[in-house]
């Protein structure tokens, strides 16, 4: 049975409905201590005062400010968008203040993965076709519908990632998308690559090969299509001769401490900061305990709740570089007149989510507890084990695309609107109730909405779904790949020629 209300944080002054609350409903929090009346209808997800709170006073969940109110709230008021505004600045100064974090449990654990030449590992075989420029992304797609007839062994697909860049670009945004087609390019959970070119454009092979400069090739073909006479046929040989070469790959136990996992939300609700996101920090502290490392990223949504993660970092430098990832962004945003804070969308304000404070403080909940033990760069490989942060966009499909460029070989995607994409790796899809889970079948892999249920806990749900991310990495397919479905997306940064 679901419970009717909750109070994340013993100082918050509102709670959250986990399930439409009447007027005139009593809610009681620490066995009777405080109680109000509903003055409102609270729909589901949404907040309610627990207190008075005067104009300009700040309203306080998961132990933060989300906000200001901009008028007198009554206790057992409805607390949203009509009575509630952000309390951030474009400019804020940052003090380090580290934060006392425990958290070394060692506990070592194994998977079964591809363990390719450079030690890297993949839990996938499959062999990609990677245009380094739109013009070409048809013909991709072509050649792996001809040749998914050659598929054979450990090789059970041959996917094409298409993608509008690779020319009339400019400058770091050009080389932006260079950097993550290379990142695809070695990624290990591809048995095979084929580099597919067009042959004019400025990602040709001219600046793509030097790139990949010291990088195990030995499982990588290229074709420049302007040089082939059929670069269909030649592209199916390729593909055919790489599936040769895999499909005898095996997998093998490999220590959990090879296992990289990216973190990202979308289309959050108000049960996300509750349910799923609590849930996959929880999971990110516990193979970050087993030697394995995560990935944050969203950088415009961590505008709130950016002060979290800074007194988490493992030190001064980590910080320093947090501070730049954060106001780097604010300048992104300014530069092309846009509003920092422009945040929640529709969907979330619907679904309870008032302020950008309000979702940062629940989206951040998918970093868990553990120090911040990275900083990376849009299309940077992730080097240290441990929390790492990401520059990336909010949009699903960048920053999904972002974290598997940066070593990722799964992603962990909470929603409480639910989505159907796909990204480069397995994505699996977390729901944070339970009705869109039922509603859903084919987009979720995962219904953490039993948290907000009696009788289930955050300390058994993670043991099922860190059961679940290893057999996903052993080989189960997530729901978007039994739909055939392989997306991929570049963060588009300046002007088309």
């Amino acid at each position: 049975m679901m419970q009717d209300y909750l109070r994340i944080n013993d100082n918050d002054n509102v709670a959250v409905a986990l399930k439409t609350l009447p007027l005139g409903y009593n809610v009681t929090i620490d066995g009777g201590s405080l109680s109000v009346r509903t003055l409102d209808i609270i729909p589901a997800g949404h907040k309610v005062a627990l207190t008075d709170i005067a104009k300009g006073d700040k309203v306080i969940k998961y132990g933060h400010s989300i906000g200001y109110a901009i008028c007198d709230i009554k206790a057992g008021s409805h607390v949203h968008i009509h009575n509630l505004k952000t309390g951030l600045g474009d400019n804020l100064e940052y003090v380090y203040e580290p934060a006392e974090i425990n958290l070394h449990s060692e506990k070592p654990d194994t998977f079964k993965g591809f363990v390719r030449n450079d030690g890297s590992v993949g839990i996938r075989n499959d062999i990609w076709i990677i245009p380094t420029v739109g013009c070409v992304g048809s013909v991709a797609a072509a050649i792996a519908n001809m040749s998914r007839k050659y598929v054979k062994g450990s090789v059970e697909d041959v996917i094409a990632f298409d993608h509008p860049y690779g020319c009339s670009q400019m400058g770091e945004d050009q080389e932006n998308t260079r950097r993550i087609l290379c990142d695809l390019i070695t990624h290990p959970n591809a048995g095979g690559v084929l580099v597919l070119s067009l042959g004019c454009e400025n990602s040709n092979l001219n600046f793509i090969r030097p790139m990949l400069e010291g990088s195990d090739l030995s499982r990588v073909r290229f074709l420049v299509c302007q040089e082939s006479e059929d670069e269909i046929e030649d592209g199916c040989n390729i593909v055919k001769e790489l599936i040769d070469k895999a499909c005898t790959d095996v997998r093998e136990d490999v220590p959990v401490s090879k296992l990289v996992v990216g973190l990202k939300c979308g289309g959050s609700d108000g049960l996300s900061g509750i349910t799923a996101n609590p849930l996959v920090g929880s999971f990110s502290d516990e193979l970050i305990s087993r030697g394995g490392t995560t990935i944050l990223t969203e950088v415009p949504e961590m505008f709130g709740a950016e002060t979290v993660l800074m007194n988490r970092c493992a030190n001064r430098e980590l910080f320093d570089k947090t501070v730049c990832l954060i106001n780097d962004f604010k300048d992104y945003f300014r530069s092309n007149g846009q509003t920092i804070y422009e945040n929640p969308s529709p969907g979330n304000k619907e679904g309870g989510i008032s302020t950008l404070e309000d979702k940062s403080l629940g989206c951040t909940q998918k970093s868990g507890t553990a120090p911040v033990t990275g900083v990376l760069e849009y299309g940077e490989k992730v080097k240290n084990t441990g929390l790492n942060l990401l520059s990336s966009p909010g949009n699903d499909l960048v920053a999904a695309t972002a974290l598997a460029a940066s070593g990722a070989q799964v992603i962990l995607f909470t929603t409480g609107r639910g989505t159907p994409f796909a990204s480069p790796v397995p994505t699996i899809k977390i729901s944070s109730n339970s009705a869109l889970a039922a509603h859903k079948k084919t987009w979720i892999d995962f219904n953490a909405g039993v948290l907000a249920e009696e009788g289930h806990d955050i300390s058994g749900e993670t043991d099922l779904l860190y059961d679940l991310v290893i057999a996903v990495a052993e080989g189960k397919k997530v729901r978007s790949e039994e739909a055939g479905f392989h997306d991929m997306a570049i963060f588009k940064q300046g002007v088309t020629l």
